[in-house]
C-alpha cells in the first residue's frame, strides 16, 4: 500500500490560523525517503513564503517546513499531485496526494 498523509499542522481546513513564521507540518503512514518531497502549489499564488529548506523528523515519517503566512489568506499545497511525485515511502512508492488548504486570521 502506498503511503498516506495521517496528519497535517495547520490542520487541513482550519479557518483560524495565526499568521506570522510557521513550521507546516505533514505526517505520513509509513517511513519515507529522506530528502525527498513534493510541495507544490493548488493554484497560482496558493502558497505560503517558504523560509527554509523542508526536513524530515528523525521518526522519517514527519516532513517540516517553515514558512512565512499573512493574515487574512486562503493557503494551499498539494503535497504529491498528478505531476509531482517526490514524497515516497521508503520503498520508492509515492504517497497518495494530498490537499492541504487552510485560511489564516485577519490581523
Amino acid at each position: 500500500q502506498p503511503p498516506i498523509v495521517v496528519g497535517t499542522f495547520p490542520i487541513s481546513g482550519a479557518q483560524d490560523v495565526k499568521p506570522g513564521e510557521v513550521e507546516i507540518r505533514v505526517r505520513f503512514s509509513k517511513l519515507m525517503t529522506a530528502g525527498s518531497w513534493s510541495w507544490s502549489s493548488a493554484w497560482e499564488n496558493s502558497s505560503p513564503e517558504l523560509t527554509g529548506q523542508p526536513r524530515y523528523e528523525d521518526d522519517s515519517r514527519t516532513c517540516v517546513v517553515k514558512a512565512k503566512l499573512e493574515p487574512g489568506r486562503t493557503y494551499a499545497l498539494w503535497l504529491n499531485s498528478e505531476k509531482f511525485l517526490n514524497f515516497t515511502d521508503q520503498a520508492g512508492r509515492p504517497a497518495v496526494p494530498y490537499l492541504l488548504i487552510f485560511q489564516t486570521k485577519e490581523k
